[in-house]
């Protein structure tokens, strides 16, 4: 029999899961996440001048620009476009906790590297695929996905592929402004790596969570309940 997870534990352990995921591939330097490499390119730039602004900050910021961007592609704005931005203020606040925790993980060599990058692209779509699993509304990345799964009705992991390549694209842009086209930040070998493979792995991950457990509401379901 499948194990019971209820979908708003599925939102909080998923927003655990990526703001962790991100602070490991942060430490293994391999270049970020092609989702968070635009966020990333920013917090590295204005941390330059401004020594209190966190990679956290820069999330939300980021998620709160794209989500003024959905709005206007979909010509409409819903109350849950409000609500994605808190989700992405909670993930903020959690990965600054994380990237104060993992640095202070001593070494940093070679093999441990690789390992923290691939701890953290697997945290990263185990994070994303228990937030599909939820009706809470979810950051800004995987709303947009889920609203033009919804809208266009294709499949939401090859949406996800298409986003992360488009992603990868604007960090490779942003990279090439604020640095020069000699010198790669953010993106690098690690960001490729994951713009092809993010999306096949999602999937997995939920075909895996599918398979073991089934997802029902608590809160809302009481909600209803009331009504």
């Amino acid at each position: 029999m499948k194990k019971v997870i209820y979908t708003e534990a599925a939102y909080l352990i998923g927003l655990v899961m990526l703001a962790l995921g991100a602070s490991f591939m942060e430490r293994a330097s391999f270049g970020m996440s092609m989702v968070v490499a635009p966020a990333y390119l920013i917090y590295l730039k204005v941390s330059q001048y401004y020594a209190w602004f966190t990679f956290g900050m820069a999330e939300y910021c980021f998620q709160a620009l794209l989500l003024i961007l959905l709005s206007v592609a979909m010509m409409r704005f819903k109350k849950n476009y409000l609500f994605s931005f808190v989700s992405a203020f909670i993930y903020g606040n959690i990965l600054d906790l994380f990237m104060r925790l993992i640095a202070l993980i001593p070494g940093g060599g070679f093999p441990q590297r690789i390992l923290f990058f691939v701890m953290g692209a697997g945290l990263c779509a185990g994070g994303v695929s228990f937030l599909f699993h939820t009706y809470i509304t979810p950051e800004a990345y995987e709303l947009v996905v889920k609203e033009v799964s919804a809208k266009y009705g294709i499949d939401i992991n090859k949406v996800k592929t298409a986003y992360d390549c488009c992603s990868c694209v604007v960090a490779i842009v942003m990279s090439f402004l604020f640095y020069g086209f000699l010198h790669f930040e953010g993106v690098k070998a690690g960001t490729m790596i994951c713009a092809l493979v993010n999306g096949w792995l999602i999937g997995k991950c939920s075909l895996f969570l599918e398979k073991h457990f089934e997802f029902k509401d608590g809160l809302r379901r009481k909600v209803y309940q009331n009504d």
